[in-house]
């Protein structure tokens, strides 16, 4: 679970509430009433979410759950398991030959990973199956930033929605101006739709649209990363790299952190 996307979304929220009402104890949940507008609710959140579902397919709408999974998911790619996983393939190759492997490739839930063994399996040119699996990297990082422009766009819109909205509410509030009418007691009224307009629109890209993007763009990095791990590993056992020499370049791939991490706990399974 992301907790940290979790967190920081409620604080903000929280925080943005309880400024709204007064910023201090003691705290007037009233005044949290003088930030619902409807009109500035019908403008900002209404057309955003219009215009975004104009601009892209209803394929990539559809997959708008699925979206939220993947963010929320942060233990899906761990590097340092399909380097073990790389390392084993290593043992057995060298052991059985790459024949072996097809047995220990129906045992892969990863799709890509089941791929890349059967490749080799399969005696394929190291250079062929470099580039089939490299190619597969590439359109599914396409396809991933697909998926986050689709928050990104809303990211966008929902500010310049906030500025249309505001423009409504002044221009409501001069319509109206007259100092020897009626015009008066609607001057808050279209100055307060002027403004929350903003605030809505703010809210949408920074609170909402913002951070579900980034969080896209990171799970994409982290499965990337993590195919071009298999990738490297895969060539290298089809090459007859020995396993120790393997384990050492692939953890090239990740931080010195999640090196020594790792050497530990080869220590102790030696041990």
């Amino acid at each position: 679970m992301n907790i940290t996307y979790i967190i920081g979304v409620l604080v903000a929220i929280v925080v943005m509430l309880l400024g709204m009402a007064n910023g201090f104890p003691p705290y007037d949940f009233t005044k949290i009433m003088n930030f619902v507008d409807g009109p500035s609710v019908m403008i900002v959140i209404g057309c955003t979410f219009a215009i975004v579902v104009a601009c892209f397919p209803a394929s990539m709408l559809k997959s708008i759950p699925g979206h939220f999974k993947v963010m929320l998911d942060v233990k899906k790619n761990n590097p340092t398991y399909y380097i073990d996983q790389l390392v084993e393939l290593a043992q057995a190759a060298r052991k059985d030959g790459l024949l072996a492997l097809e047995g220990l490739a129906n045992d892969q839930e990863d799709p890509f990973f089941k791929q890349a063994i059967m490749l080799i399996v399969d005696a394929n040119d190291p250079d062929r199956v470099r580039s089939i699996l490299e190619n597969d990297i590439e359109c599914m990082s396409a396809r991933h930033d697909a998926a986050a422009s689709l928050y990104e766009k809303g990211s966008s819109v929902a500010p310049a929605f906030g500025m249309i909205g505001t423009l409504v509410g002044l221009i409501n509030m001069l319509k109206n101006m007259s100092l020897d009418g009626d015009g008066a007691s609607t001057i808050g009224q279209d100055m307060g739709v002027a403004l929350i307009t903003t605030l809505y629109g703010c809210i949408l890209a920074h609170m909402i649209f913002g951070p579900i993007a980034n969080n896209l763009r990171t799970r994409d990095e982290e499965e990337v990363l993590c195919k071009q791990i298999i990738v490297e590993g895969i060539t290298c056992i089809q090459s007859g790299e020995n396993p120790k020499l393997l384990r050492e370049k692939l953890l090239t791939f990740v931080a010195q952190k999640m090196r020594d991490a790792d050497s530990g706990s080869s220590k102790k399974g030696g041990e």
